[in-house]
Formats: structure tokens, C-alpha cells, sequence
């Protein structure tokens, strides 16, 4: 007779607030490890000052948020992607590359695509503002 083969036992869910701290750990890992983490958090934080600088409205801002939160988005994968590839593969392989150079390439779209909806959200506002300053 057939046995399926014995499922190790199910680790309990953690709780709400040990979820949080796993996620905030990784953040802090993020930050503690990854320089390219500092650079989004640098410009940012340039962006979100630019936008209270300028009194951005509400849509302005709901575009912001949501395009910073997105390339953080694809860093954060990206980086999970590179541990869990580097757990699975620690030898060079082919596809080990190419799955960490798509996750790569999707953060690179994602900060080029922040990029230009940062030039049309700031970008006018910006111009009035230097625009007037120069006497223009």
C-alpha cells in the first residue's frame, strides 16, 4: 500500500506584531547592507521635501507616495532574490545570473519610470518657482 511521504510539521503563524518586527528587519537589513538602499532613501527624502517646498496637492502626492513606495518595492524584492539565489546557488550558474540580473533590471525600470514621473510632477511647479526667483 502506498504512504505518502511524512510533511514535516507546520511552524505556527507568527503573530501581528512579530510580523512586523520581521518586516522591520528587514528594512533595517536593507539600510544596514545595501548601498543602493541609501541612495533611495536619500532621494526620497529629497523628493518629499521638494514636494512640501513646492505644496504639492493631494493627487501630487498620492503619485509620489505611490511611485517611491514601488522602486522600494523592487529593491526589496530584488534583494530577497539575491539572498534566496545566493542560498539555493552559492556556486556561479547561468540562471542564478540571469534571475538576479531580471530583478536588477526590474528596479532599474522602476527608478527610471520614478525619475520621469517625478520631472512631470515636480517638474512645473519647480520651474514656476525658479522661474519667478530669477525674475522670469
Amino acid at each position: 500500500m502506498f504512504q505518502p511521504p511524512a510533511q514535516p510539521p507546520l511552524r505556527p503563524a507568527p503573530s501581528r506584531l512579530a510580523s512586523f518586527r520581521f518586516a522591520f528587519a528587514g528594512w533595517w537589513y536593507m539600510l544596514r547592507t545595501q548601498r543602493n538602499a541609501w541612495i533611495h532613501a536619500v532621494v526620497s527624502t529629497v523628493v518629499f521635501a521638494l514636494g512640501l517646498l513646492l505644496g504639492l496637492g493631494r493627487l501630487e502626492w498620492a503619485i509620489l507616495v505611490l511611485t517611491v513606495g514601488l522602486v522600494w518595492m523592487a529593491e526589496f524584492v530584488n534583494t530577497a532574490l539575491e539572498a534566496v539565489v545566493d542560498l539555493a546557488s552559492p556556486d556561479l550558474h547561468p540562471l542564478a545570473k540571469v534571475g538576479k540580473d531580471v530583478a536588477a533590471a526590474a528596479v532599474l525600470v522602476g527608478a527610471a519610470t520614478a525619475v520621469l514621473v517625478g520631472l512631470l510632477v515636480l517638474g512645473p511647479p519647480l520651474w514656476a518657482r525658479a522661474s519667478a526667483l530669477l525674475g522670469g
